[in-house]
């Protein structure tokens, strides 16, 4: 167990420091039922987390959040990787990049450790700007991710990517500048949200 946590640690660290070594690493080995598992166990554990910081926060649990947390939230983690596949798989025919779906997703489901980490910091906003910070600092960061993938783990060319990634961050900015972020928001938390729109 302690070896398990000593790996897992050694990764998101690689992962955080040198992204390029991570990436290049990702191989299509046939095991993609592992990277679905991935997701999956991140999700659950996502959903827990967030359920426990509204029981501390004094929320009254019902039958319905404790299903959505211990179901509905890891079965989103799962779709949510192949959705992001498809659009690795995209960047990737855009980019001149790897044209294989296993490494799309063997990419995407060794960062999924951040998606209880964002469903935590979302839960955690409690009002319009700390709402603002969290979600511009998490769609930053999972643009950094995504241009990561696409560049070392899909193996695209650099200004191909660039641009790629360029147009993400733009459709990013005018979400944030328009009504749309409200949107965004509701999705990640609704009682942040509603403070924004006082």
């Amino acid at each position: 167990m302690k070896k398990k946590f000593k790996g897992a640690f050694k990764r998101i660290r690689n992962l955080i420091i040198n992204p390029k070594r991570y990436f290049t690493k990702i191989v299509a080995d046939g095991n993609m039922e592992e990277s679905m598992l991935k997701a999956f166990l991140y999700g659950l554990l996502g959903g827990c987390l967030v359920l426990l910081i509204r029981l501390l926060g004094g929320a009254t649990i019902t039958l319905g959040a404790v299903f959505t947390a211990g179901i509905i939230v890891p079965v989103l983690a799962v779709a949510m990787l192949f959705v992001m596949g498809g659009l690795m798989m995209l960047v990737s025919e855009i980019t001149g990049g790897e044209r294989d779906w296993e490494i799309a997703i063997k990419g995407l489901a060794s960062i999924f450790f951040i998606y209880p980490v964002i469903l935590v910091l979302n839960a955690l906003a409690f009002n319009c700007t700390s709402m603002w910070i969290i979600s511009l600092l998490v769609d930053m960061y999972v643009l950094f991710l995504f241009y990561n993938i696409s560049l070392y783990c899909m193996r695209g060319k650099r200004g191909n990517v660039i641009v790629v990634i360029g147009i993400l961050a733009l459709f990013m900015v005018t979400v944030y500048a328009t009504d749309y972020r409200i949107g965004w928001f509701m999705l990640k938390n609704t009682s942040a949200t509603l403070a924004c729109l006082l």
